[in-house]
């Protein structure tokens, strides 16, 4: 898993896939001679890969790994991987009698794997997932980070119920439709759930400005916009969908605050990265992706008190990696504390 990992983040900043080649040879090993068979698969498959693929047990005793490297996979993803699987299939022929050959079984894995509706609506089935990306050293810190968001969001949701209702109030009063906002959001490993916000926007507007808008900011153009001091800054600016109420509930965060009830119910955190739109994912380049896999989603993070709008998407990328990989209570609460000051100051806000 280790090596997987290595080619995995090695492949990330090539720009390169690789093909993943697992032999599980289970049944194989309980037949007689399965030993002795297997050790001659494993010599025929050295000699047929090159010096720069990678062999070794993807489970030990029990699961074969052969991972072919810098593979061109958007040329032609479907001949690559019928080309691969005829020349493993011919390597194990040369050491095997057909009766050993039933005794295994063969799957191919691409990387980077197309991220589709299909593959979001079922995260788990990849083999790429979240224990390359997983931090946690144990479980009893991840328990702690739990408890902390259990209490933290009961205690904030407790001590807000009157900011709730003066809110609600404002924005029934001054616009029409709903007081949340709700939102199908990706969190960790690319897990969908309702996102809440209070409605900052009117209903029924046109989202193809903040569709063009993710395009530029992902791609990191030269800012999306203007503050009135005339820097640039990478959020949607004088955006014409928001009310005079949401501007304000945007500008003190205060449009946030239903989020609360998102860690309650566990789908967020209340440190971690900010959970992305679908369409947002659609436009990530592959490195991209590990920001998803890293950690839960959460209220605020590194981003939110170092730079939030002042950021490049790909900046803000590398904070949520740094957090995933750096994580501890300690830096949880060091984020809490930081995050009243950065909301008082509006730096980046819009």
């Amino acid at each position: 898993m280790r090596a997987l990992s290595l080619e995995r983040k090695r492949s990330e900043r090539s720009g390169t896939g690789f093909v993943l080649v697992l032999l599980d040879s289970t049944r194989l090993l309980k037949s007689q001679g399965g030993r002795q068979a297997i050790e001659g698969a494993l010599l025929a498959l050295s000699r047929s890969s090159r010096d720069t693929d990678i062999q070794g047990w993807f489970k030990d005793g029990a699961t074969i790994g052969v991972i072919f490297t810098e593979l061109a996979l958007d040329a032609d993803e479907r001949s690559i991987a019928t080309a691969l699987l005829s020349k493993v299939t011919m390597a194990l022929t040369s050491a095997l009698s057909l009766r050993q050959m039933h005794g295994i079984s063969l799957s191919l894995h691409a990387f980077p794997e197309s991220w589709d509706e299909d593959n979001l609506a079922n995260p788990d089935e990849s083999i790429f997932d979240a224990p390359l990306y997983q931090h946690w050293p144990d479980r009893l810190p991840y328990l702690a980070k739990r408890l902390m968001d259990v209490v933290g969001s009961s205690v904030a949701l407790a001590f807000c119920l009157p900011l709730f209702a003066g809110i609600s109030i404002a924005i029934k009063l001054t616009s029409k439709g709903p007081v949340f906002f709700c939102q199908k959001r990706l969190g960790q490993s690319g897990r969908k759930f309702t996102f809440l916000k209070f409605r900052s926007m009117y209903v029924n507007n046109d989202a193809t400005i903040h569709r063009d808008y993710v395009k530029r900011f992902i791609a990191n153009a030269n800012g999306c916009g203007q503050t009135r001091e005339g820097q640039s800054t990478y959020k949607l600016t004088a955006d014409p969908r928001v009310t005079p109420v949401g501007s304000f509930l945007r500008k003190t965060s205060l449009d946030e605050l239903p989020q609360f009830l998102n860690v309650l119910k566990g789908e967020m955190s209340l440190v971690g990265p900010r959970p992305p739109l679908p369409y947002e994912v659609e436009c990530y380049k592959v490195w991209h992706r590990a920001r998803l896999l890293s950690a839960k989603p959460g209220i605020t993070g590194l981003w939110q008190v170092g730079g939030r709008s002042r950021v490049k998407f790909d900046e803000m990328v590398r904070m949520d990696l740094k957090y995933a990989t750096s994580w501890s209570i300690w830096l949880d609460i060091k984020i809490l504390l930081q995050t009243p000051r950065a909301i008082v100051s509006g730096n980046g806000a819009h």
